[in-house]
């Protein structure tokens, strides 16, 4: 007996549970949840017929049941008819009580039955909610923000160190608890990004291990090679302490040549000039060398005002000369005394008679050697205490006006009469004389001792105005003055070293007037 509130029409109801089944899913969701007839006291399923199917108006429920439930029990309704129609085949029966248990659920008997009835059930009911769900998407507002990107294993925003960007998809790399592009992770030194495997770290900055390399190995400033390991796997290297001039260990061994008057090593991109006696001289010290004995008469006359200028008037006109260290050499020997700055003695107060070549016209420069040079042979007769001054040619300005100011107070001493002194105090008080004359040439405004006499500023006053007129000093000239006063104030023999810090503390303390009528006295500095 057909229900009644189904008209059917007459011809069989015969489909496949595929086409049966989807159709029904599709007339539920576009017609909305069959209501049940009020009117009988039993229900009976509604079967499932072809397309020509008269669907009467359902009233409304006289239940109270919520609609959510009511529908739950249609699909799992469906879901048992699907599953009556596996039944019918050879493999199996399902029984028509089966139909009529509420909601279509299954007995614990059922449960019996071989477990691909189970695993079909299972799949038939994942797709009629997945069907539901579809139909049902869920709904935002207009104006909500859009649901929030997922990070796996509860990460956060990644934002990368470089560009300072969200790190959205793709590779990134992590490094001191930041993330990075690949392409933002550059060197600090030349901005490329790093791609190796190995870099290097100054604080947090990272680097290619190259370009870190050529920040802190030090190169040497001779060859401008990474300075070598020693064998304990150290970096061992010499440095000069003004000029801070970093080379190899081997280089002083290795026959490099070496300013005669900076001490700087040549490096091998600058070819040093050859005086052609052994020396050397770097391009810095030869723009302001003094070549022959003409160049220098008008810086002789200049220091010689400058003792005038501090009550130091020398009465005899001593002859002064520039000559070759071979010429040098060989009146030191003739020189029964004295004491003579070893290894290089640049300059010589004489007193004995001798005849010395020196130098007549300043040589010529070519092919980084000078070429050219014109000497001549004078004969030196005693006519005091002093027959002449020798100083080597070719030195820098500045270095040829300390060397000359030392040797002069060599012949004040002997002048006036100060006679057998110590080494140590003789040689310490030209030093002070020669430091102080330096120090006039690169501090002109600066008082030279705090504690000597009104005179020794109006010497350094008069002294600064005759290097004025020719023009000023260059920072180069100006840095090698700098560097010859501290060659003397820390110089380590103990005639020309420690001779001058004595003599300097006395007469910072007492004056250069008093420092030097006590050596006349006692013959030492006073304490």
């Amino acid at each position: 007996m057909a229900p009644t509130g189904v008209n059917q029409l007459s011809h069989p109801c015969i489909y496949e549970r595929k086409s049966r089944f989807m159709k029904w899913l599709s007339k539920l969701f576009r017609n909305g949840p069959s209501r049940g007839n009020a009117s009988g006291s039993n229900r009976h399923p509604q079967l499932i017929g072809d397309e020509n199917m008269i669907w009467r108006a359902p009233p409304r429920s006289l239940d109270d049941r919520s609609r959510a439930q009511k529908e739950k029990e249609e699909l799992d309704h469906a879901i048992a008819l699907s599953l009556a129609e596996d039944l019918k085949r050879p493999s199996g029966r399902f029984l028509a009580e089966d139909l009529k248990r509420p909601s279509g659920r299954f007995l614990a008997e059922d449960l019996k039955r071989p477990s691909g009835y189970r695993w079909q059930a299972e799949k038939d009911e994942e797709l009629a909610r997945s069907l539901q769900d579809s139909s049902n998407p869920p709904s935002y507002p207009p104006y909500a923000p859009a649901p929030a990107p997922y990070y796996p294993y509860g990460q956060t925003q990644r934002i990368c160190g470089g560009c300072k960007q969200e790190i959205r998809f793709g590779n990134y790399l992590g490094c001191m608890g930041t993330y990075f592009h690949p392409q933002c992770f550059c060197c600090r030194s030349c901005g490329r990004p790093i791609v190796e495997n190995e870099f290097s770290l100054s604080g947090r900055d990272p680097y290619h291990k190259s370009c870190f390399k050529e920040l802190a190995h030090p190169k040497c400033e001779v060859c401008h090679q990474f300075i070598p390991t020693n064998r304990a796997g150290l970096i061992e290297y010499r440095c000069h302490p003004f000029w801070s001039q970093k080379y190899c260990p081997s280089h002083e061994h290795d026959n490099t040549a070496r300013c005669c008057s900076c001490e700087r090593l040549e490096s091998w991109d600058a070819r040093y000039v050859s005086l052609g006696d052994g020396r050397s001289l770097c391009f810095e010290c030869m723009e302001s060398a003094i070549m022959d004995t003409g160049d220098c008469q008008p810086l002789y006359h200049a220091i010689r005002d400058y003792y005038e200028g501090m009550n130091m008037r020398l009465d005899q006109q001593i002859p002064m000369l520039l000559v070759e260290r071979q010429a040098l050499n060989e009146a030191i020997v003739g020189e029964k005394s004295g004491l003579h700055h070893m290894p290089e003695t640049r300059g010589l107060c004489l007193s004995e008679e001798q005849t010395v070549t020196s130098i007549l016209k300043r040589p010529k420069f070519g092919r980084h050697q000078l070429v050219g040079i014109k000497t001549q042979p004078q004969k030196l007769t005693r006519k005091c205490e002093v027959t002449a001054i020798l100083v080597l040619y070719g030195l820098p300005r500045l270095l040829t006006g300390a060397i000359l100011a030392h040797e002069l107070m060599h012949g004040w001493l002997r002048l006036k009469g100060y006679r057998n002194l110590n080494p140590e105090v003789e040689e310490g008080i030209c030093q002070v004389l020669s430091y102080m004359w330096l120090e006039s040439e690169v501090m002109p405004g600066f008082k030279n001792m705090p504690s000597s006499s009104t005179s020794t500023s109006a010497a350094s006053s008069s002294s600064s105005s005759s290097s004025s007129k020719k023009g000023g000093k260059s920072k180069v000239e100006h840095k090698l003055g700098e560097f010859f006063m501290h060659q003397i104030a820390n110089d380590s023999s103990p005639a020309y070293g420690g001779g001058f810090r004595a003599a300097n503390a006395a007469v910072n303390k007492y004056g250069l007037r008093c420092t030097l009528d006590h050596i006349r006295l006692t013959g030492n500095f006073p304490l």
